[in-house]
């Protein structure tokens, strides 16, 4: 079950990131995309797609170099509903298990068979074997399976001791996939059990969300002392306008399932420029001393449309007057940046 990738597909996704002297450069990894880190212990695991329809887990203590995944599930073979287009896995530790959750189709293209999943661990080690929990509900009827809805980019939310999934979802069945995305919100019984019906929170209304085809996906939880934040990303992954905008609890005792509790920003926290095109996705952590902010993120490597993708590290702040994430610009790839404190 458990395999380590071959040599010649760490050639692709490792490059040789500026150590000497206590820098490191981007991209950290020269293919990839929706990457999702998270800090456990004196490690970062880093969760991801590997070819084959497989989902691979790496282990590193340095945040900057992310090592070569191992194997921990592979989708079925045959015509089941998770066969096939395996998207943006995400790693979640809860209650001394790991959880992936993961978007999965029994074909595509088009891509409008999308469901989201759930694996949980067998062990403590993120890297060991998972069991499938199956398809996570996500539709508008609890328990009406028969109108369960397409859903991608599912996170954990744990707020006032309740746990909630959010995801990025259509508002009803199609059969094209050029189709709108939404942001939705149902609580948990636990990480495979969907207990509400989803709340739809975020549509893509804004001018700086529109595009050829307005979308609202790949949602992150952030906090900030009190502050909850959904970071989210919007236009088009295709294209070099993609970027980040984010949703705030309007304050901490606000019920996430109401959609009123949600301020949207005005304007996007994170966009591309002659730097890197097509910014988002992200995910976020802190330095091994737990000092500094980090947003790991991906980037297009050309602006003309497609999904040709590296991955990318940079420091980041808040804003001591309103609170909200400061992400700043992105950074030149070759450009010399300090290692995150405590490498």
């Amino acid at each position: 079950m458990r395999s380590i990738l071959a040599v010649y597909l760490l050639a692709i996704l490792l490059l040789g990131a500026c150590r000497s002297g206590g820098f490191y450069t981007n991209p950290i990894l020269s293919n990839g995309a929706d990457p999702w880190i998270v800090r456990y212990d004196s490690n970062y695991y880093y969760c991801c797609v590997m070819p084959g329809n497989r989902i691979g887990v790496s282990k590193s203590q340095k945040l900057h170099q992310i090592n070569g995944p191992i194997e921990v599930w592979k989708a079925p073979i045959g015509n089941k509903w998770n066969s096939s287009c395996i998207w943006a896995p995400e790693l979640h530790f809860w209650n001394g298990k790991w959880y992936i959750f993961y978007a999965a189709g029994y074909s595509g293209p088009p891509f409008i068979h999308q469901k989201t999943g759930v694996l949980e661990s067998v062990t403590s080690d993120p890297q060991g074997e998972y069991i499938d929990k199956g398809m996570l509900f996500t539709g508008d009827t609890l328990g009406d399976w028969s109108n369960n809805m397409w859903a991608i980019d599912m996170t954990l939310l744990e707020h006032k001791k309740e746990l909630y999934a959010i995801w990025s979802g259509w508002e009803k069945k199609e059969m094209t996939d050029k189709t709108q995305q939404h942001l939705y919100i149902a609580k948990m019984e636990n990480p495979w059990t969907i207990a509400s019906s989803r709340v739809k929170i975020s549509s893509p209304e804004l001018d700086y969300e529109q595009g050829e085809l307005p979308l609202n996906e790949g949602p992150q939880i952030l906090k900030n002392k009190n502050d909850l934040f959904i970071i989210y990303s919007c236009g088009q992954s295709w294209l070099p306008t993609y970027k980040l905008a984010y949703l705030k609890l309007k304050d901490e005792n606000a019920d996430p399932l109401d959609k009123d509790s949600w301020i949207k920003g005005t304007k996007p926290l994170f966009e591309g420029n002659k730097n890197a095109y097509g910014v988002g996705h992200a995910s976020f952590t802190t330095s091994p001393d737990g000092e500094e902010f980090y947003i790991m993120y991906h980037a297009k490597v050309e602006k003309k449309p497609g999904w040709r993708r590296d991955i990318r590290l940079q420091k980041f702040a808040f804003d001591e007057k309103t609170g909200l994430p400061d992400f700043g610009k992105p950074m030149s790839i070759k450009k010399k940046m300090k290692l995150p404190s405590g490498s």
